[in-house]
């Protein structure tokens, strides 16, 4: 059962796996698919082990509250600072408690519970970035934890029966030796009864500590019994309090005993100043009970002890409770079995974190021996980790240095689960909707800032190490473990922000100086498209840019839309080439509609785009540029490759073959492999204007490598120098040369945009000027600079005589009646095409057109032209796309024009500019 499957299914199944009876699993089954599948053996063996509330929630919580510091701390704390600091700072404690409370309930009422406690919350809300550092975080904390109990016992029981160092026996029951190896085995000897107990299972712990609670209970009911029913007397400080004399040589000794006065108003005066059944249902109402019992006992302790005792005797004996009990030894038994819980309490509470980070997979194969559990579900490979690591930290002897580190884990520990809670209120996600409803998200942010605060009043020092260490482990998390299935909050946040933006983005509000190309770049078949992939990615600065791409079909004759299928591949291809883009997919019956529907409806609200890239029509084979190598392994005959996950067996991209390529059967609908004809293409270029979308056609990207365009060797022509170069006027109408038009513009805009990337920064820009003989070539040269020198363009300008090329284009206009070598037109064709010619103003947004009048001479002219500028060769050229002509029956001599005017010229980008990108104003 996975974490994918729907929660009818989940609910179902787990009702059949309860009811009925199963038979035990093959013996062939290892261990690890044995808990693979925790649900359905927990129907058989963990079931009958499950905790209630009380025993579960209730008492844990209890003896994890009422610790050594309610026995041997209470008193120093309202000696030191009087009655009313202490209620304040119990308040102040309580109210952080009360919000990680809230938290935990909110999120522990929103669905189904597993082992991990806090990090099991963590790592379902946060992600398992987040979830596993804190998870490793709170395992240490909770392992050194355990040794500072036991080390705490070990020091109890030595200061009750051990020898003192200096060999002076006071009392007869002291026969234990002490000393640092003599702890060390006494410690041992705790862990190893922590360990056994653990080892057992959950339902044994909860009947130790129901045990333990029960003496708990016990000893402090005699406390408030002893306040009462002790009569005043005198008690003796202990002699660690007074045996250094005070800093004052002259002044009085310190006192060597206090009194326990009783109830008296004097004395009060002068204390003044200074695993579940349930866990959706148990954890709330335990949780909150044991915290709203502790509250009144602590407060109601302080208030007894504030009014029977001298606060010298509280400052100065630790112990004093055992002293005014009814029977001294009651005390010792209540330190010592609170001590012995709490260390239970953290070995176990580690062994299951260990057991949930390793069944998440989050560390690989590291943990993955902590997976292992016994019969009844008891992960004892992770309480025997566990142990080791607590003794391990037992030979360090006092842990006083790491006390305050572990109490910040713990800290940070409970801001992650308020972060959490936090996270999935602002998500404002449909399916977080507890059933415990009194949290806000105020509650949230003031226990984040509560933990934060008391992190560093503790030690700045150690907050700080604790923040980088999580940190540390957030991001080796993030690069080394697998994507999970528990969805990631974040991706809800992002959301939840990107939809309110846009919506403030306002389409209304445009201007042209924040303009930006918006590209959407239609991709036929990305394994021949990678170079023109990436170099789009290049020019699109911090704009939209989308993958788009056209299958041909009729959803009525498909039993399911083919689309869904490939959308991983196609992600996986924007990961592999590390670009940014969105990925737009559509069902058509032609490549047309397709990119109509497309430029439609891509984008959202005022991030729409403005400019379609189509690769060039002509006869080339592409070549497969896009390295998989994982199509071995899904063409592998291995039979063990089935027992991979379903996600490993994929390949990361899987599209279909290149035409022209071996394993390409079909001819395509105009037989050479194409489902586009040069009709069909010209008209996609027609109703991309229609629209008013800015049009490039890209040519010769099919062998680009943007590495080898970028760092040239330096034995190339132009000495490692890189280059791109603009023309950035219409060759197909030299009657008509204009530098400052809409779409020259749109030219030096896209050229600088390139050369403003950091890859791109080293190229320089070459503007070529076409000048005629007769006309100011200087006058002309100085506007353009100067244009150049007001939009902030940096470009070397060159002046290219075209004469004899613009003469080629002329004697055609003048009717030599001279056939061009290279035209097959009879001269009823001719008359045709002047016919068609003066028709053309008869059609729907006609524009000046000279389809009709180039020569195949003039384009070759230009050709070479251009060619012959290249000193040394740019690494890409943008040339200046006319308008198709009016009449569509002229689509196929346009697109042959453009395909002899751009032969062999490399990468080249024919580009249209239909809108304003330019200003010069601030």
């Amino acid at each position: 059962m996975t974490e994918r499957t729907p929660l009818l299914h989940y609910r179902l199944s787990t009702s059949v796996n309860e009811s009925a009876e199963q038979s035990p699993p093959p013996a062939g089954n290892t261990v690890e698919q044995d808990t693979a599948s925790p649900r359905r053996r927990s129907t058989l063996n963990r079931q009958p082990q499950k905790l209630s509330t009380f025993f579960g929630v209730v008492i844990p919580t209890l003896l994890s509250m009422f610790s050594v510091v309610l026995f041997l701390r209470i008193g120093f704390v309202v000696g030191q600072c009087g009655l009313y600091q202490t209620i304040a700072m119990f308040l102040v404690a309580y109210i952080i408690i009360s919000m990680t409370v809230l938290s935990v309930c909110a999120i522990s009422t929103n669905g189904a519970l597993d082992a991990g406690g806090a990090y099991y919350m963590i790592s379902r809300a946060l992600g398992p970035e987040f979830g596993g550092s804190i998870g490793i975080m709170f395992f240490l904390a909770n392992v050194c934890g355990s040794a500072l109990f036991v080390l705490g016992l070990v020091e109890a029981i030595v200061a009750t029966f051990g020898i003192p160092e200096d060999g002076s026996v006071v009392n007869s029951y002291q026969v234990l030796p002490s000393g640092y190896w003599w702890s060390l085995l006494y410690g041992t000897a705790v862990a190893l009864l922590c360990l056994l107990v653990c080892l057992v299972g959950a339902h044994i712990y909860a009947k130790a500590t129901f045990l333990i609670f029960l003496v708990v209970m016990f000893v402090l009911g005699t406390i408030f019994i002893s306040f009462f029913a002790v009569r005043p007397h005198a008690i003796s400080l202990p002699g660690s309090a007074t045996a250094n004399p005070t800093a004052n040589a002259t002044g009085p000794g310190p006192p060597t005993v206090a009194n326990f006065t009783g109830f008296k108003l004097d004395t009060l005066l002068g204390n003044l100043q200074g695993d579940l059944k349930s866990p959706s249902y148990s954890i709330p109402r335990g949780t909150i009970t044991a915290v709203i019992f502790t509250f009144i006992i602590y407060n109601l302790l302080s208030l007894l002890v504030a009014c029977s005792c001298d606060r010298i005797l509280l400052q100065k004996d630790y112990s004093f409770l055992r002293d005014i009990n009814v029977w001294n030894p009651f005390v010792t038994i209540g330190v010592y079995c609170s001590t012995l819980s709490a260390a239970m309490s953290n070995l176990i509470g580690a062994s299951r974190i260990l057991y949930a980070l390793a069944r998440d997979d989050l560390f690989g194969k590291v943990l993955s021996p902590a997976k292992r559990t016994s019969h009844s579900g008891n992960p004892w490979v992770s309480v025997l980790i566990s142990w080791f690591l607590v003794q391990l930290v037992l030979f360090s002897g006092k842990l006083n240095t790491i006390a305050s580190i572990v109490t910040i884990f713990f800290l940070l520990v409970y801001a992650a689960v308020d972060l959490a809670c936090l996270a999935l209120e602002w998500a404002s996600a449909p399916n977080f909707r507890p059933t415990f409803r009194y949290f806000t998200w105020h509650t949230c942010v003031l226990g984040i800032v509560g933990c934060a605060i008391m992190m560093f009043l503790i030690n700045a020092i150690y907050a700080s190490a604790s923040i980088a260490f999580m940190l540390l482990l957030l991001l080796l998390i993030h690069y080394l473990s697998p994507t999970s299935s528990w969805g990631y909050i974040s991706q809800a946040l992002i959301f939840h922000q990107v939809r309110k933006y846009l919506l403030m983005l306002d389409v209304r509000k445009d201007h042209v100086k924040f303009w930006r190309p918006q590209v959407l770049l239609m991709v036929s078949n990305p394994r021949s498209s990678v170079g023109l992939i990436t170099f789009i990615n290049d020019i699109k600065k911090s704009g939209l840019y989308v993958l788009g791409h056209v299958q041909l079909g009729d959803l009525d004759t498909l039993p399911s839309d083919p689309l869904q299928s490939q959308y991983d591949s196609w992600l996986s291809l924007v990961d592999h080439l590390n670009i940014k883009a969105f990925v737009n997919m559509t069902l058509s019956d032609s490549v047309r509609h397709g990119v109509q529907h497309l430029l439609f409806i891509s984008g959202l609200g005022g991030m729409r785009p403005n400019t379609l890239v189509l690769g060039f029509y002509d006869d080339c084979l592409p070549q497969d540029k896009l390295v998989d190598s994982s199509l071995s392994m899904s063409r592998s005959t291995d039979p063990s490759s089935s027992s991979l996950d379903p996600e490993q067996q994929h390949p990361p991209f899987h599209f279909a073959s290149l035409r022209g390529s071996g394993d390409r059967k079909d001819s395509g609908q105009f037989g050479d492999g194409k489902v586009l004809g040069p009709q069909e293409y010209v008209a996609v270029i027609a109703d991309a204007l229609k629209m008013l979308k800015n049009v490039a056609l890209a040519r010769y990207f099919n062998h680009f490598d943007r590495s080898q365009a970028l760092f040239p060797p330096s034995s190339s022509p132009g000495k490692g120098a890189v280059y791109v170069d603009v023309w950035p006027v219409n060759l197909l109408r030299p009657d008509s040369c204009s530098y400052v038009d809409t779409c020259s513009l749109f030219l030096l805009q896209l050229a600088c945009i390139l050369n403003m990337v950091r890859a791109w920064r080293k190229a320089r820009l070459r503007l070529f000027l076409c000048v005629e003989e007769g006309r100011s070539v200087r006058g002309t040269e100085e506007k353009l600079g100067q244009l150049l020198k007001e939009l902030r363009i940096k470009a070397n300008v060159y002046t290219v005589p075209w004469d004899q090329q613009v003469a080629l284009h002329w004697q055609r206009q003048g009717g030599s009646g001279r056939k061009q070598p290279l035209d097959t037109q009879d001269d009823e064709g001719e008359e045709e095409e002047e016919m068609v010619e003066d028709n053309e103003d008869d059609y729907v947004n006609s524009f000046p057109s000279n389809t009709t009048r180039l020569s195949d001479e003039y384009l070759s002219a230009v050709n070479r032209l251009i060619l012959e500028q290249a000193r040394p060769p740019p690494a890409v050229r943008f040339l200046y796309l006319p308008r198709p002509p009016a009449d569509t029956r002229r689509y196929t001599t346009y697109l042959r024009q453009l395909d002899l005017m751009t032969q062999g010229l490399g990468p080249t980008l024919l580009i249209h500019g239909v809108t304003p990108v330019i200003t010069t104003d601030l």
